[in-house]
């Protein structure tokens, strides 16, 4: 096989599991999404007042890595408008855009 056709494969398959990896990371997110959101309805967190925690931060400093999505899930969420955060670094859920989210196919 020629040098050139090996770099080509080498550059293709470097870029198909970037892609991969990306998918993957995404999937994680969305589930977490979706879990959090249901956490918040079991617990009727619909305004400021019924607000709960949620654990948004990390332990500790040093343990970087995909392992905890949970900040950047909430952090999607907030940018979306469905989930809200207070003063007190509680949240909840904004009902109007969850039942608006629901309703679109």
């Amino acid at each position: 096989m020629p040098v050139y056709l090996q770099i080509i494969l080498i550059v293709v398959a470097i870029i198909v599991f970037y892609l991969l990896t990306l998918y993957l990371a995404g999937l994680g997110i969305r589930r977490l999404c979706f879990r959090i959101i249901t956490d918040l309805e079991e617990a009727k967190a619909f305004n400021a007042a019924k607000a709960i925690e949620l654990p948004d931060s990390r332990r500790n400093f040093f343990r970087v890595g995909t392992g905890n999505l949970q900040p950047r899930a909430l952090n999607v969420l907030i940018a979306d408008g469905l989930v809200v955060k207070t003063g007190t670094g509680k949240y909840y859920l904004n009902k109007e855009k969850v039942a608006e989210m629901k309703g679109k196919p």
